[in-house]
């Protein structure tokens, strides 16, 4: 009886921790969102987008309109905490590995909406959409 009585709670509680791992999946999904490169071309030029690679990558080429605000920088998350936190803000990096994990900080940071370019500018420059290069 006993036996069976720690197979039930054993059954109950892995239930418990999969529901809870579910619903913080789906509250992640609520805060940052993959946007893909034709609709982020689509919004207005006066949103919040942040190319987050290194200066040296920045003046390479970027999106019109991002403002560069460095990953790798010790003060990232003060840069970041400057913007408007209840608008949403769009970040993007070579291919989206750093964009990933900055928008998890920034949702951390508490940020209501988070868009993450999905590909980056690479994928952003491979469907031919227009950069601007600071010479």
């Amino acid at each position: 009886m006993r036996i069976i009585k720690s197979i039930i709670l054993t059954m109950v509680a892995i239930i418990f921790v999969s529901c809870s791992c579910k619903q913080k999946e789906i509250v992640q999904a609520d805060v940052v969102e993959l946007i893909s490169v034709v609709d982020l071309q689509k919004l207005d030029t006066n949103i919040q987008l942040i190319d987050i690679r290194t200066q040296e990558e920045y003046q390479e080429g970027y999106i019109k309109n991002a403002k560069n605000i460095n990953f790798f920088d010790d003060d990232f998350l003060n840069q970041m905490s400057l913007l408007d936190k209840s608008k949403p803000v769009y970040v993007y990096c070579k291919s989206g590995g750093r964009s990933a994990k900055a928008s998890t900080q920034l949702k951390e940071a508490g940020f209501t909406k988070i868009y993450d370019l999905e590909g980056g500018i690479t994928d952003w420059i491979e469907k031919e959409k227009e950069i601007t290069n600071r010479q």
